[in-house]
């Protein structure tokens, strides 16, 4: 089925029958993932929570702050790191494209009890700054020179560096950012923020999860890399577009980075950012 070739594409082509026939295969398949998704995600929520005793602090547009005021007089907090070390000249661009998507979600999970909001190492002017240049209006705060940041193992130092010492998802290095010699997308996006790899190297993509009851927060959940997918909204769309993510060097930029007229071009091998 599906055997048959047109001049004009490589891609198998079929009648309309034949489409149907292979699209109720793939639809059992899609429903298998949907109860199996559903299912993880009961078993995300009945993870242990693991009290929170340290006392971190945080710069805000409203000035000082402990992570229980990044609630924001909510029970529940979704911090995604951004990743914008103190040494950047502009925020990742691959996490620019992520938090592209969180505006118009925000004010939907904050009438559910859901506060979002972004946490850097960069200095908080710095974020303010690229906050508007973006068009962004959700907070963003600045764990400056805290432990937040390495506390959840999105950030390291130039040690842990030298010495092979990253552990970021769970595990011993492995992760692009850690490659000898720099992969090319990761020199790229380096570049774009204005730092060199092993400077861009030092602050890594992530989400966080939090809980406030009884004046007690507690940390529920943290993914990095690939558990970061559904996040990205632009990918949830490639998924199901007929070429999919197509990627093969670093191809998307900041929103406003974009030459006009667009111009298709190759795409970016992902996974060495945010």
């Amino acid at each position: 089925m599906l055997k048959q070739r047109d001049a004009m594409t490589d891609h198998e082509i079929g009648t309309r029958e034949e489409w149907l026939a292979a699209r109720l295969e793939l639809l059992k398949e899609e429903k298998e993932l949907t109860r199996r998704s559903d299912a993880l995600a009961l078993r995300r929520q009945a993870l242990p929570w693991v009290r929170i005793d340290k006392a971190y602090r945080f710069e805000t547009d409203e000035g000082s702050a402990s992570l229980e005021d990044l609630f924001n007089g909510r029970s529940q907090l979704l911090v995604y790191h951004f990743m914008f070390g103190p040494d950047y000249a502009a925020g990742c661009p691959s996490c620019s494209a992520i938090a592209d998507g969180f505006d118009a979600s925000v004010v939907h999970l904050a009438h559910h009890a859901v506060t979002v909001g972004r946490v850097s190492r960069a200095p908080l002017a710095k974020l303010q700054a690229y906050k508007q240049r973006m068009g962004w209006s959700f907070p963003w705060a600045s764990s400056r020179d805290g432990d937040f940041n390495f506390d959840f193992n999105v950030s390291f130092t130039e040690d842990q560096q030298r010495d092979g010492a990253v552990d970021y998802n769970y595990q011993r290095g492995g992760h692009a950012l850690d490659m000898t010699p720099v992969p090319e997308p990761v020199a790229q996006l380096a570049a774009m923020c204005g730092t060199d790899a092993p400077t861009y190297g030092r602050d890594r993509p992530g989400m966080s999860a939090f809980v406030l009851e009884d004046g007690v927060v507690y940390h529920t959940y943290s993914t990095y890399v690939r558990g970061l997918d559904g996040l990205w909204g632009m990918y949830q769309w490639l998924d199901r577009a007929p070429k999919g993510r197509n990627e093969t060097g670093a191809w998307f930029r900041r929103h406003d980075e974009y030459d006009e007229p667009f111009v298709p071009a190759p795409h970016a091998v992902r996974q060495t950012g945010g």
